[in-house]
């Protein structure tokens, strides 16, 4: 997922739903993976959404800024170090990682997604020059079938972790993370800003409807939005205040080491004192071996 929730058109939001209205029925909740919403479900199993995602983020400039702090944080290895990329989508972090020397098991829900970034790397692979990229299928917020200290660093970038429907559900994948990677091991991780909105029209409206439900609805949570996007009726996303970040990477034994606050179109990392539109955290385990 690249962008945050967007208020569409008049024009727009009936075209989203002729789309909408011509696509198979939701899949009922006893189906769908644990933290997975209904509109996720179908964008991980839209084949079309896999095909023509790198055409579509191509102009993305938040796809430009994480890439060059994507290689602050990682510059190289020599070491064949081992990296967690959750979320990894057609590939956009795991292949630069592996050209970089890592051992990348790319994780992600949606099966032709995978397929996608393996057909990428296997184009751009010279055998014995680079790292490697190992494919998983696998819900972030169940990742057991990982053992304890297995990866070096973990990265879920583009607001992977704001896909996952419910606190207790992100907090899960956040500590299954912190159990996998050795001890000093990093995290880079990317929100959407839930203040966002506020910059953007409408966006007060539904900032105070957000608020509302999580009110009096138990299953909803404030900064959780559904909107359409890209012929799925109720995508969903959850924007984070700077407090519940920190938050749940501290209780999930996680350091922060650096916060870059970015600015609203994802360009660039901004002063402080404005109201940018997403973080980028840089933080490492604190759980000890034992």
């Amino acid at each position: 997922m690249n962008q945050p929730p967007k208020i569409p058109s008049h024009a727009d939001a009936r075209a989203q739903r002729r789309r909408a209205s011509r696509a198979l029925p939701p899949a009922p909740h006893w189906r769908r993976p644990p933290g997975v919403a209904p509109g996720t479900w179908d964008y991980v199993n839209e084949r079309s959404i896999a095909n023509h995602y790198d055409a579509f983020v191509a102009d993305t400039p938040l796809c430009r800024l994480d890439q060059e702090i994507l290689s602050r944080v990682f510059p190289g290895s020599d070491r064949r170090e081992m990296v967690l990329d959750l979320g990894c989508g057609s590939g956009r972090a795991a292949i630069p990682l592996a050209t970089r020397g890592y051992q990348v098991i790319a994780i992600d829900l949606s099966q032709s997604m995978l397929e996608v970034m393996e057909s990428k790397w296997t184009a751009c692979n010279a055998p014995g020059d680079f790292g490697c990229v190992l494919p998983l299928r696998a819900n972030l917020v169940q990742l057991d079938c990982l053992a304890d200290h297995s990866a070096d660093h973990a990265v879920c970038l583009f607001s992977t972790i704001g896909m996952i429907e419910g606190r207790a559900k992100r907090q899960q994948m956040l500590h299954h993370v912190s159990r996998v990677v050795k001890p000093g091991g990093s995290l880079l991780v990317h929100v959407h800003h839930r203040w966002a909105a506020l910059c953007e029209a409408g966006g007060c409206r539904e900032l105070v409807r957000s608020w509302w439900r999580s009110r009096f609805d138990s299953t909803c949570e404030f900064g959780d939005a559904t909107y359409a996007y890209r012929g799925i009726a109720e995508m969903f996303m959850h924007r984070f205040s700077k407090r519940e970040l920190l938050s749940d990477l501290t209780k999930a034994r996680w350091r922060l080491e650096s916060l870059w606050p970015l600015s609203i179109e994802g360009s660039e990392i901004v002063r402080r004192w404005t109201i940018p539109g997403g973080y980028l955290a840089h933080a490492t385990t604190l759980r000890s071996s034992g």
